[in-house]
């Protein structure tokens, strides 16, 4: 149990927006966000279209449909059935530039300091300081934000309140979004009336499925279940995780905006979701090719060195507790950035490790990094040969930053019996970030 006498007391407000990629589409087109019925598709090329996915859908098109995100096209309903659901492609810079302009208004409530952006859509304000400037309540000030940002830019936003960022993101989640005012506000006085009062354990933010299993073979079934456990069997059971679950389900959280965290190892990586199973080792070699390229790209581009490699293969099947089956591997190496060897060790790891599953999804990390400032030559290449070698790899970064990354791929990429990747789009797409970053 915890005394909250002592733990910190200040305003932080988590603002959402609502739908957000559905509503910056909705608005380009002249639509009311919360009346059009609209989704938001994201289709790979040379892919059957039925395979893309629903990255985003406008609330009355939930309701009316019961759409959801990451569900399949080949899964909504008909045009006779659906006959006002409009399907748009994404466009990233059109959110990019929306979330700036948002972020923008937030500027004029609080210091930067004391803004953290969440994710492209969700931000997190401590107002401690500055929201008697704006008003007298709380809740007039974030109503006054909201209404800031639905007069410039269009969009309807969402507002958790709370004494610490954990109140004010599980206000958000679970009751703000279900009010007329879509506003909410906890206190640490709340929390037997409201954590405690939380069923599915999925819908706490911090836990996923898979500790969410972990905590019903305890007999932990809801949250109020939870901040009555011992909190030295959670401890036994998560390690440290399980004092955080148990802070998590008293409301208490001790983080303050201000005070960023920088880590101190770095490492730069990239994943994917393959748009199918894939069984041909060749084919799963050029997609793990290319990803590696991309990442030796980027670490390039910080000038740096990796001196460990890791590699992550999913398979389609998933375990009983809802993880992903397949393997996680690294290897350490001698620092480069070059993207033959380390593609190369990328290829050995795959081989040493995989049986022939079938693969649904890849990543690949480079982490230990140092700073660029030597290149390592070795006796069996002409050191003339390899300074080259690293003069052509920096060339093709130029012409990739410049007109993307698949303006250049291997010979390989472009085989025959490599269609399904062909010029491929599953690297550096919307899942893959940027190789410039």
């Amino acid at each position: 149990m915890y005394d909250y006498r002592y733990e910190p007391h200040r305003l932080i407000f988590m603002i959402d927006n609502k739908s957000f990629f559905a509503s910056c589409e909705a608005l380009q087109l002249g639509l009311n966000p919360m009346k059009a019925v609209l989704a938001v598709v994201s289709h790979q090329p040379h892919t059957n279209y039925g395979s893309g996915l629903i990255m985003a859908a406008s609330p009355l098109a939930k309701k009316k449909y019961g759409l959801t995100n990451v569900m399949r096209v080949r899964d909504l309903p008909t045009k006779k059935e659906a006959p006002d659901l409009i399907l748009v492609e994404p466009h990233m810079n059109l959110y990019i530039k929306r979330s700036m302009q948002v972020l923008a208004i937030f500027q004029k409530y609080a210091a930067d300091e004391d803004i953290h952006v969440y994710s492209i859509d969700e931000s997190m304000i401590d107002m401690t300081k500055s929201w008697r400037l704006f008003g007298n309540d709380p809740y007039l000030v974030a109503r006054k934000i909201q209404v800031e940002i639905k007069s410039k830019i269009g969009l309807y936003t969402t507002c958790g309140i709370g004494e610490n960022p954990l109140l004010a993101k599980l206000a958000m989640d679970i009751s703000a979004k279900h009010r007329c005012s879509m506003i909410d506000y906890w206190h640490y006085i709340d929390v037997p009336d409201t954590i405690w009062q939380i069923k599915d354990l999925e819908d706490v933010w911090g836990i996923g499925k898979r500790i969410a299993v972990r905590l019903r073979r305890l007999h932990i079934n809801n949250m109020y279940e939870l901040a009555h456990t011992d909190p030295a069997i959670l401890k036994k059971e998560f390690g440290v995780i399980g004092e955080q679950l148990f802070a998590i389900s008293w409301g208490v959280d001790r983080s303050i905006i201000s005070e960023k965290y920088f880590s101190i190892m770095k490492n730069y990586g990239n994943s994917q979701i393959l748009n199918r199973d894939y069984t041909d080792q060749r084919e799963i070699e050029i997609v793990l090719r290319e990803i590696g390229e991309q990442v030796g790209a980027r670490i390039r581009a910080h000038r740096l060195q990796a001196g460990c490699i890791s590699l992550f293969v999913g398979f389609s099947r998933y375990e009983q507790d809802g993880r992903r089956k397949g393997f996680n591997v690294q290897q350490k190496i001698c620092p480069t950035n070059d993207n033959d060897l380390l593609v190369q060790e990328v290829l050995a790891l795959f081989r040493k490790n995989w049986h022939g599953e079938t693969v649904r999804a890849l990543g690949v990390n480079c982490s230990r990094l140092e700073p660029d400032t030597c290149q390592q030559l070795t006796f069996f290449v002409p050191a003339s040969e390899q300074i080259k070698k690293r003069t052509i790899n920096i060339t093709i970064d130029r012409i990739r930053k410049k007109y993307g990354f698949t303006s250049l791929v291997k010979a390989s990429s472009l085989a025959k019996g490599a269609t399904a990747i062909r010029r491929s789009s599953l690297v550096g797409g919307h899942n893959g970030g940027n190789a410039y970053e």
